[in-house]
């Protein structure tokens, strides 16, 4: 049967993905089934979304309740379930003013809008630019793929938004020379993923944060795939003690539903967009709304943070002895449960290898192997992880 689905698809989706051939059918706690019944160790979480795994406490409920009531009017009016959502996003940010969409791709996008309208109230002046991170990865969208930091993504879709330089993670020297009159804001992934999984050291971040500050140049940062939990606190950048002016989130803030949203303190949000700057049809509504404001309640509820910091431990103990008994990996790197294993030789073969004993994994870049499991893991997982793993090494 899954062959048949397969063909299907392939004739009618624009091949814009290799896809691993096999059709995903249903998933339960912390593992996929395929249309045929085999059962998956799922350590990708669809790309860091199901942070909670699958049906969750009553969050299916939460979500069928809403359907039942209202899924979408638009943003001339209120809704009550974005709202609440919006509140308590802010309490776990501490941030002050959100503007939700539909995907981390588009909160990026209202970022350097944001970004370039502050700016602009500031001196009117249409040139400033943005430093964006080497090896950085913010979308496919034009606006995020102009401070992605990795050019073979950007090659073919020349010319971007313009006005944007690269500077090196952790190298504040680096960052702080690309500086001129006409910068507006660095943006940089708290956690790199896409680029091979590497946090930003906590002196970096400080002196960026402290150059901002002197220059009033704005500090984004993306913590689409590195926050809602999955390094320990709510937000990278927490435990680090430095806080951006802007913040996007996504992934696992809707629990597999459709939702991002940018971030802002006070002083942006009241010297930049206005009324008629920027909106959306879809970002905000009321289903989305109430996927947001559950998730929250959910992580309160069940103590997932502390689960997060207690799991980590053992999941980084298990990858650092899988390092050194074996020559092909490199390093372990990582916060939380977002980790990799940094190989000397490309992963696809494991990836694949593992696939067909079970296990779901994903790459971040050629060569590393990335880990991105449910929050809500349990030891037991992990051993299983490592057994399926050691077999395709």
């Amino acid at each position: 049967m899954m062959k048949e689905v397969i063909a299907e698809a392939e004739a009618a989706l624009l091949h814009t993905y290799d896809r691993y051939q096999i059709v995903l059918e249903r998933g339960e706690g912390v593992y996929l089934y395929d249309l045929e019944g085999k059962k998956y160790l799922d350590f990708a979480s669809g790309i860091g979304v199901f942070a909670l795994g699958y049906h969750y406490g009553d969050f299916d409920d939460t979500l069928k309740g809403q359907i039942d009531k209202l899924l979408h009017t638009s943003n001339y009016y209120y809704n009550r379930p974005a709202m609440e959502a919006a509140g308590k996003l802010k309490r776990i940010s501490g941030m002050d003013r959100v503007f939700f969409t539909n995907s981390g791709a588009e909160a990026v996008e209202g970022a350097i809008k944001t970004a370039r309208k502050y700016a602009y109230l500031k001196d009117g002046r249409t040139d400033h630019e943005i430093i964006a991170m080497e090896h950085s990865f913010h979308g496919r969208t034009m606006g995020a793929l102009s401070v992605t930091g990795t050019p073979k993504y950007r090659e073919a879709f020349e010319p971007m938004i313009g006005h944007i330089r690269f500077a090196g993670m952790n190298d504040p020297d680096s960052v702080i020379a690309q500086m001129n009159d006409r910068t507006c804001a660095v943006i940089l992934e708290t956690v790199q993923g896409e680029g091979g999984i590497y946090p930003a050291e906590k002196a970096f971040l400080q002196e960026i944060r402290r150059v901002c500050d002197e220059r009033d140049i704005l500090l984004i940062l993306d913590e689409i795939q590195c926050g809602m939990g999955r390094t320990g606190s709510y937000f990278a950048w927490q435990a680090l003690g430095v806080k951006p002016d802007i913040m996007t989130t996504a992934k696992a803030l809707g629990g597999g539903v459709p939702v991002g949203a940018f971030l802002m303190t006070e002083a942006v949000g009241a010297h930049s967009l206005e009324a008629g700057d920027h909106g959306t049809t879809y970002g905000g509504n009321p289903f989305a709304g109430a996927a947001v404001s559950r998730m929250i309640d959910l992580y309160e509820e069940n103590h997932i943070l502390e689960h997060v910091r207690e799991i980590t431990v053992y999941l980084e103990q298990k990858l650092d002895e899988l390092v050194g008994r074996h020559d092909r990996i490199r390093q372990r790197r990582g916060s939380g449960l977002m980790q990799g294993l940094a190989c000397d030789e490309p992963v696809g073969d494991v990836i694949a290898k593992a696939l067909e004993r079970g296990l779901i994994l994903i790459n971040a870049g050629p060569s590393v192997l990335r880990f991105l499991p449910p929050l809500v893991i349990e030891r037991k997982h992990v051993d299983e992880m490592v057994e399926i793993l050691e077999e395709c090494l």
